[in-house]
C-alpha cells in the first residue's frame, strides 16, 4: 500500500519474531499460545486499547460459549462447518470454559445452554487475560508487547509491514511470522472496519465480498408513522418466525426479536439473517411469517375469535379472548386490510402465520456481524495465506458466520489458537 504524501517519511523497519494485528479475541488467543511457548510476541492495533469490541459484546452479559452437544455445535456454522469442524474439535466450547477457568474466571450455563462467566461481565475476564499476556505463567514464557494506535496500511516496497501511528508517521515492521485477526466489516468504530480487504487483494489473496450477518432489516415500505413512533423499540414475545427461500431452505424457530424504525431485528432475526440476506441477494425481497401464538393452534384461535364481541372494539376482543395487545395487536392493525380483521376466520390466519416482507439488510456497520473475507480456498489447514509467505490469518477476517450464543467468539478463539499453532510449529522448523 501506497503512504499518503503528507505522511512523515518511514524510519528503518523494526524486526520482530511474531507480529500479531488486531487486538480481539482472535489476536489475543493468538498471542497467549505463542507468549507462552517463549515466542516474543508484538500485538498492533488501530484502538487505544484492546479487546473494545469483546467489551462491548459482553455489555449485556459475556456470552462465552454455548453448552450444546459438540456435534450439535458445529452445524451452526453453516457453509463453514466443514472448515471449522476440525479446529473446533481440537479448540472448541469445553476448552473456551477450561480457558476461562484457567484465568481464575468461573461459568456457568443458563437457561438457554449459553455459558456465561458467573460475574456476567467481560472486563474481569479482559483484565486477567491482559495480565497473563503480560505475565506468562508457563516456564519461559515471553511478555507480549503492546503497540496501541497503529492501524495497518499494507506492506512497503521491500515487504515490511507498515502501521500509521498516532503522529501520523509511517513505522515499517518486518516480522519472521505475522497473524493478521483484524475482525470483520461490523462495528468500525471498534476497529472492525474492513479495511484490509484492499491490501490482501493487492496481494493476489482470494476474497469473499463483506456482507452484514446477524443484523436486522428493512421492511417493504417501511412502517406507518404511528406504528414506527409509537412501537419502534418494542419487543415481540412468545412468537414463531419462519421463513423458505427460493431453493427450498428453511429456517422456524421461537423466541423474541424487535420492531425497529426501519424494520425488525433482534436473536430470532439474527439467526435467519444468513438465509434472509441471501435471497434478498437473489430474489430481490425475502417473507418471514410470523405466528402471533405459537402455542395455540389455529383450531383455538379461530374457535376464540368466532366469540360475539358486541359492542367492544376489536381490540377489547383480542385482548379478552387471545391475550393479543401492545405490539401484536398493532401490527396486525399495519399489515392486515380492514376486510380481514374484519372476518374472523381469515384473521385467525393473519395471527397464525403474518407475512412480513424485508427488502434489504441493515447496513454492515450496524451488524453485530459480518460474513465473507479470506476464501478458505486461500489458507491452507494451518490458516496460513497461501499468496502471502510467512503471514496467518484468524478471527472474523475468515469467510464464515453463526449466530449469536457464544459461537462468533468460540470460533474467534478456536481460530486464533489454531494460527497460533501454526506459526508455532513453522517457527520451530526455522
Amino acid at each position: 500500500m501506497q503512504p499518503n504524501e503528507k505522511e512523515t517519511a518511514a524510519q528503518a523497519a523494526q524486526s520482530v519474531q511474531v507480529a500479531i494485528v488486531g487486538a480481539g479475541p482472535a489476536g489475543l488467543m493468538a498471542a497467549q499460545v505463542l507468549s507462552g511457548a517463549g515466542v516474543a510476541v508484538h500485538v498492533f492495533d488501530a484502538m487505544p486499547s484492546v479487546g473494545r469490541k469483546f467489551l462491548l459484546a459482553g455489555k449485556g452479559g459475556m456470552n462465552l460459549t454455548h453448552a450444546e452437544p459438540l456435534d450439535a455445535f458445529v452445524t451452526r456454522y453453516g457453509a463453514a462447518q466443514s472448515n471449522l469442524e476440525p479446529l473446533l474439535r481440537r479448540w472448541g466450547p469445553q476448552q473456551v470454559r477450561d480457558w476461562a477457568a484457567d484465568l481464575g474466571v468461573d461459568t456457568f450455563v443458563g437457561s438457554s445452554q449459553r455459558v456465561f462467566p458467573t460475574d456476567m461481565k467481560a472486563a474481569p475476564l479482559l483484565r486477567a487475560w491482559l495480565q497473563r499476556l503480560r505475565h506468562p505463567l508457563t516456564a519461559g514464557g515471553v511478555p507480549v508487547q503492546f503497540h496501541m494506535r497503529h492501524r495497518w496500511r499494507g506492506w512497503d516496497a521491500d515487504g515490511a509491514l507498515v502501521f500509521a501511528t498516532e503522529e501520523g508517521a509511517l513505522r515499517p515492521v518486518r516480522a519472521a511470522a505475522t497473524v493478521l485477526a483484524l475482525g470483520g466489516g461490523s462495528w468500525a468504530r471498534l476497529g472492525s472496519d474492513g479495511a484490509w480487504v484492499e491490501p490482501l487483494r493487492q496481494q493476489g489473496v482470494e476474497l469473499a465480498p463483506l456482507q452484514p450477518s446477524n443484523c436486522g432489516f428493512e421492511v417493504h415500505g417501511g412502517w406507518s408513522p404511528f406504528f414506527r413512533d409509537k412501537f419502534a423499540g418494542q419487543p415481540f414475545k412468545s412468537v414463531a418466525i419462519a421463513c423458505t427461500d427460493a431453493q427450498g431452505r428453511r429456517f422456524a424457530r421461537k423466541g423474541e426479536f424487535v420492531a425497529t424504525a426501519h424494520g425488525i431485528e433482534g436473536s430470532l432475526i439474527y439467526a435467519a439473517s444468513s438465509l434472509l440476506r441471501d435471497e434478498i441477494a437473489q430474489q430481490g425481497s425475502a417473507t418471514v411469517v410470523l405466528d402471533l401464538l405459537p402455542d395455540m393452534a389455529l383450531e383455538r384461535v379461530q374457535a376464540e375469535l368466532a366469540h360475539p364481541r358486541g359492542s367492544r372494539s376489536l381490540s377489547s376482543h383480542l385482548k379478552s379472548r387471545l391475550r393479543l395487545d401492545g405490539i401484536k395487536a398493532a401490527i396486525l392493525h399495519e399489515l392486515v386490510d380492514k376486510p380481514a380483521l374484519a372476518d374472523p376466520h381469515l384473521l385467525a390466519r393473519a395471527i397464525k402465520g403474518l407475512p412480513i416482507a424485508l427488502v434489504a439488510p441493515r447496513p454492515i456497520d450496524e451488524a453485530i456481524s459480518s460474513a465473507g473475507g479470506v476464501c478458505w480456498s486461500a489458507v491452507d489447514e494451518h490458516l496460513r495465506l497461501r499468496a502471502v509467505p510467512g503471514m496467518w490469518v484468524a478471527g472474523e477476517m475468515l469467510d464464515w458466520e453463526a449466530p449469536t450464543g457464544g459461537y462468533l467468539l468460540t470460533a474467534c478463539l478456536a481460530t486464533g489458537w489454531h494460527a497460533a499453532h501454526g506459526v508455532r510449529a513453522v517457527l520451530a522448523r526455522a
